[in-house]
């Protein structure tokens, strides 16, 4: 389970965990969110883990108990379907996790970010391999970051009912592979994924 302990070896300044949602999918945005605790009280946040080991429920409620609590800051970013396409989504990525590091109401120290995708940033930072299962703030930047972009896809969602966002957050199921093949390509599908342009006509 993830704690302080990478925070803590930071005590003396302001820590932000980092991550992401959203490489992978076939249609949406890519979305970043940063969480910079105040205090670091293990109890208070021992049912936090790794957004995809949650429940849907489980990560609802943490969600919620993140955004409003009094004993941290979060901020969010978001690259664009049209930035995952004329950057490359590493690219975007970096880009959204800069942003959410910007949208942060104060200036962070030090950065832990999840993963080995490292953003432009002039703030000094320490890559976690599955920093979402071993750093607490990682772990609520994961659930923040992944419950915004799970909405995202469910609004769009009501404009293209028959691709199931909802359900599969734009990543290439079967069914959404089914929608494609049959409705064809959205405003809101990544045209540079091979599988898109391979449907558009286009060389993979």
């Amino acid at each position: 389970m993830p704690d302080f302990s990478f925070e803590e070896t930071y005590s003396s300044k302001k820590v932000a965990g980092l991550d992401e949602a959203g490489c992978g999918p076939w249609a949406g945005p890519v979305v970043a969110a940063a969480v910079m605790f105040f205090e670091y009280n293990q109890e208070t946040w021992n049912a936090l883990n790794d957004s995809k080991k949650l429940s849907l429920k489980k990560r609802q409620e943490c969600f919620e108990l993140l955004i409003n609590s009094s004993t941290l800051v979060y901020g969010i970013g978001i690259s664009s379907v049209e930035e995952i396409d004329t950057l490359n989504i590493a690219n975007a990525t970096c880009l959204a996790m800069k942003r959410s590091l910007e949208s942060l109401s104060m200036r962070p120290d030090h950065v832990l970010i999840d993963g080995n995708r490292k953003p432009s940033i002039d703030i000094p930072f320490t890559m976690i391999i599955k920093g979402d299962s071993l750093s607490l703030s990682i772990s609520a930047a994961s659930i923040i970051a992944k419950v915004t972009r799970d909405q995202i896809m469910h609004d769009l969602e009501k404009d293209y009912p028959e691709y199931y966002w909802s359900r599969n957050a734009g990543y290439g199921t079967a069914l959404h592979q089914k929608a494609l093949k049959k409705h064809g390509v959205t405003p809101h599908h990544r045209r540079s994924f091979a599988p898109i342009r391979a449907l558009l006509g286009e060389v993979a």
